[in-house]
């Protein structure tokens, strides 16, 4: 019998133990936990598939030099470790966003350059089949140029289930956690924007805040193209959408129904597609192509050269947000 490959879940929060059960269903794998909080390593036992090990420090499992991790930690955790598994050539992938500040996710970018171990960074929407559908639809043309893309997320479900209420401490926290939205749209358009300026505050009487728990962010480019991220810890029930405009046509996507709507320039009634997509199919995946860059079959997903686009995109919305003006993004290390 073929030996299992070690695996370790870093963090025990809810999306750390998506991971864990989901890697669980895999013939392939032997998982292992890692997690310093007895109440998470407790509730965890309680809830998911027995793992082959837990660990209770990162430090002490590192040094059993496990093939792969999984960083499922906070955002602040997220450099060190990432960092110290890669410079002992194991497989990392690191739950969005690469880290808290853009100066740490640089790091992690030096470090993975150095390192033998892969880094992929867990932006598992791009295995979103409707969004697929609209990269293929702008890569082949189909909408012509594009000159607008927006994105909407409200969400105060997040606040709802977050299990350390770190939101309401962490200024930019709303950024951080939707880092997904910086990045499609550089997955989509294939480029990254020059400028920034951001917008918002915080507002509202609900029990449950962060600071801002409202924000627009517009992006402008090289050319006529701007994109444009509205976010905020306010709505339920959730809105999660995108729409992308070109000049031949136009595309709608409501992720939470399923529904993508698709407009052309001939003026017929717009197509409409229903994507089923459950979340934890993304997870696997994600997963695959993460097993199948470590094996050398595939480049990463989302690698850190990429996933320091969005990183750069929330240092400036964050800049901008203070100094109320734009602020020009610089992809240098300098």
């Amino acid at each position: 019998m073929a030996l299992k490959r070690r695996i370790v879940v870093v963090g025990l929060g809810s999306i750390g133990r998506r991971h864990a059960r989901l890697l669980a269903e895999r013939e392939d794998t032997a998982v292992e936990w890692c997690e310093s909080s007895k109440e998470a390593r407790t509730g965890a036992q309680k809830d998911l598939p027995a793992p082959t090990v837990i660990h209770h420090s990162f430090e002490e499992m590192l040094a059993t030099q496990p093939e792969m991790v999984v960083l499922a930690t906070p955002h602040h955790c997220h450099a060190g470790q990432a960092c110290a598994a890669l410079g002992a050539n194991i497989h990392v992938l690191c739950e969005k966003p690469l880290s808290d500040k853009l100066e740490t996710a640089r790091a992690i970018v030096g470090a993975a350059k150095k390192s033998r171990g892969v880094l992929a960074v867990g932006f598992q929407l791009h295995f979103h089949p409707a969004l697929r559908r609209i990269y293929d639809a702008i890569r082949s043309g189909e909408l012509g140029s594009i000159h607008h893309v927006h994105c909407r997320v409200g969400t105060y479900v997040t606040l709802v289930n977050s299990r350390t209420r770190y939101q309401r401490d962490m200024a930019g926290a709303l950024f951080l956690d939707y880092a997904h939205q910086p990045d499609l749209l550089f997955w989509l358009l294939g480029k990254a924007p020059q400028g920034i300026y951001a917008a918002g505050g915080q507002g509202g009487s609900l029990p449950l805040q962060s600071n801002p728990n409202f924000a627009s962010v517009t992006c402008d480019y090289d050319g006529p193209l701007i994109s444009t991220i509205h976010l905020n810890y306010l709505q339920a029930p959730e809105r999660h959408e995108y729409e992308i405009v070109g000049d031949r046509g136009w595309m709608v996507f409501d992720l939470n129904t399923g529904i993508l709507r698709f407009g052309q320039e001939d003026g017929k009634v717009p197509e409409v597609t229903i994507f089923p997509a459950e979340r934890d199919s993304l997870y696997r995946l994600e997963h695959k192509a993460f097993f199948d860059a470590a094996a050398g079959l595939r480049s990463p997903e989302s690698s850190s050269a990429e996933a320091i686009v969005s990183m750069a995109v929330i240092e400036a919305a964050l800049q901008s947000l203070q100094l109320r003006e734009r602020v020009a993004i610089s992809l240098s290390a300098n």
